[in-house]
Order: C-alpha cells, then structure tokens, then sequence
C-alpha cells in the first residue's frame, strides 16, 4: 500500500488477465519461493508493477479469499503493508504487459467509484480506520 498525502497508488489488471480483468487493486503479488521473505517480495514485487523502489513499513491488514487455479481451489492469504516510496512519489513507470494495463495514484476519497476487485474492497473501505494519520 503506497499512500502519498491523501491519494493511493493502484494498479489496473489487463482484459488478458485470467483474474478479475480490468479492475484495480494494490501493487503486489506472490512468492517466488516458500522461504523469500515477505520485506523482500513486496520490495520486488512493487518495483516490478511500478517501477518504484520501497522500503515496507507497518502491517496495514490482512485477510483471504478462494480462487481457481486449474482444477483447484486454493485459499489465498493476503498482507498489505505501507509502504514509503524511495525518492519521489511521481509517475509510477513500468510498461504494459499482458497482465497490468496502467498504474495511477487515486484519491483516496474517490476510491468507492473505482472498479476494485473484490477481495481488496473491504481494505480500501477502512484506510482511514486503518491509517489514522490519514483521517485528519
């Protein structure tokens, strides 16, 4: 979760992406392996999405879903943490690809107008619960 006064930076899925096409969500993704640490990942994960480099901070909420993957099923355990961008929070620039349309900071005011994808909705409801310093 990067947060730069009071706008928040997301990132848009493709219409290609097998998982909820066209919506937005927070930066992010999976482990490369089991044992990668969590600091890392998001580091990684973050600049690949954004071309930002950042330094995670607090745990800001956590919670899963079920999704398909083949056959399966699977329970997704998801974290988000705050993150503070390394030099400045301008542009986010990294190019398309078959999975990321584009990357765009939003006020965090105007975030219920915004196509989420539904596991990420509940996070985005409570940000000012979840970031007090964000409330006022």
């Amino acid at each position: 979760m990067i947060v730069d006064r009071d706008r928040i930076l997301l990132v848009r899925k493709s219409a290609a992406d097998p998982h909820n096409p066209g919506l937005w969500e927070l930066p992010g993704g999976r482990l490369k392996t089991p044992m990668e640490p969590l600091a890392e990942q998001i580091t990684r994960e973050v600049l690949e999405e954004t071309g930002f480099h950042v330094v995670p901070d607090q745990i800001i909420d956590l919670w899963d879903w079920q999704m398909p993957v083949g056959r399966e099923i699977v329970r997704v355990i998801a974290v988000s943490r705050l993150c503070r961008v390394l030099g400045d929070p301008g542009k986010p620039c990294r190019a398309r690809d078959d999975y990321l349309d584009e990357q765009a900071w939003h006020p965090l005011g105007l975030l219920g107008g915004l196509d989420v994808i539904p596991s990420q909705k509940p996070t985005m409801q409570r940000l000012p619960e979840l970031i007090p310093s964000l409330s006022g």
